[in-house]
Order: C-alpha cells, then structure tokens, then sequence
C-alpha cells in the first residue's frame, strides 16, 4: 500500500501539513518496501482557487492508496473518492509520528456529513 501524508518540508522528521491542497509536499510511504519518497506539490504554484482539485489529481498519479491530511475540501473530496483513495483527516503531528499511528491502527475513515459510505 502506497500512504501519502501532507508536509510542510519534504522530510519525514518535520511536521505534516494541516490543509489538502495547499500543503508543499506529499510524503509517501510505501508499506512493502518502508520506503519514503518526497513529492513537491505544485499545484499550489500561481492558483487563486481550485489547488485541491490539481492536488487530487496529482495525489492519483502517484498511485496512493490512502491520503492523511488535515482538511480536505469538497471538490477534492470527491475528486479523491472517484479515484478510491482512502481520506484520514487528522490532527497535525510529526509525519512519522502520524505515519506511525496510521500503520497501528489509530486512525478512521473520513466522511463528510451526508456523505454515502462505500461506494
């Protein structure tokens, strides 16, 4: 399983980043190997509005399977759910720490209110 995680800092020892699309880096862990690679984000490069969007989109090349992050918006959320990656809003800690907690299992599924679960 691919996880990617929001960063402030391409470095998994530096804090993990609290909003979606604007977040600097993606960080993901591959759970097979437990390796990490560090992606910048740049759909925040130059945009007004709609950096969630090219984010989940971004998100999806990379193959990931689960995202952890702090606040998703509406229009990533969907993009995300239509590409079957797993959402895990959080509160903001070290990216290992976080990553961490996510692999022992201290970490639900998020939904949105009304959204429909499973599908």
């Amino acid at each position: 399983m691919r996880v990617g995680i929001t960063a402030i800092a391409n470095n998994y020892k530096e804090m993990m980043d609290g909003q979606f699309g604007r977040a600097p880096y993606f960080l993901v862990f591959d759970t097979q190997g437990k390796t990490w690679t560090a992606h910048e984000n740049f759909a925040i490069a130059g945009l007004d509005h709609g950096a969630g969007i090219q984010a989940a989109q971004f998100v999806e090349k990379l193959g990931i399977n689960a995202l952890i992050t702090g606040i998703v918006g509406p229009k990533a959320l969907q993009v995300l759910r239509a590409n079957k990656i797993k959402i895990y809003c959080v509160e903001p800690g070290k990216v290992q720490d976080v990553m961490m907690a996510f692999l022992e299992g201290h970490y639900s599924e998020y939904f949105a209110p009304n959204e429909k679960r499973g599908e």
